[in-house]
């Protein structure tokens, strides 16, 4: 039992650099957010939405699932959505270093708990389940949220037509989509009160 708590152990220690891996997403208080705070906002999303949903999830998946997708950037570190948009090169790079740190991870731990984190991760990036759609949904509309609560100061050009290119993800669910209307109103809200004109942008979705 030693020697397995102490392969665990190397997993737990290596998803502290998670707390301070900042993403490109700043907090309503001018502060950049890091993955771990991410992932903490996303989970909770999923536990207060899935109930909302009419099929029967299996919870504990789509929780792990959402635990899980991030965790590789402990060793890859996080990429903008916005540097992948249009450039396969980086795109393909961002995959591969992916797939080489979750290799990893299978590996330092027992080897079932291994599979199985592997495997939930496979399953996210797939996106062919529900609970792996629903988890895939999930992370671009709190990552959508929490640009709305950020300072429009800090909104890239490229960000104010990637407000309104959630749909993609959620449309497969009234819930979702729902939600995603919700959050696209916000954004072109804020962008107008900025003086930023969204007809166009809305039209190139």
């Amino acid at each position: 039992m030693k020697e397995t708590l102490q392969e665990v152990m190397q997993v737990i220690k290596l998803a502290e650099k998670l707390k301070y891996e900042l993403r490109h997403s700043w907090l309503s208080n001018g502060r950049r957010e890091s993955v771990a705070e991410h992932t903490w906002r996303l989970s909770l999303m999923a536990m207060l939405i899935e109930p909302l949903m009419e099929e029967k999830l299996d919870t504990a998946k789509l929780l792990k699932m959402i635990i899980i997708h991030d965790l590789v950037e402990a060793e890859a570190t996080d990429v903008p959505a916005f540097d992948t948009l249009e450039n396969e090169q980086v795109k393909a790079l961002k995959q591969a270093r992916e797939q080489e740190a979750i290799d990893h991870l299978r590996d330092m731990l027992p080897r079932e708990l291994g599979q199985e984190i592997h495997s939930l991760w496979m399953e996210f990036e797939e996106k062919e389940t529900l609970e792996a759609k629903t988890a895939n949904a999930l992370d671009k509309l709190e990552a959508q949220i929490q640009h709305n609560e950020a300072s429009i100061d800090t909104w890239l050009p490229v960000e104010h037509g990637m407000s309104f290119m959630l749909g993609k993800h959620t449309d497969f669910h009234p819930v979702l989509k729902e939600l995603k209307d919700m959050i696209e109103d916000e954004a072109e809200k804020k962008m107008m009160a900025a003086g930023i004109q969204t007809a166009v942008l809305k039209q190139g979705q």
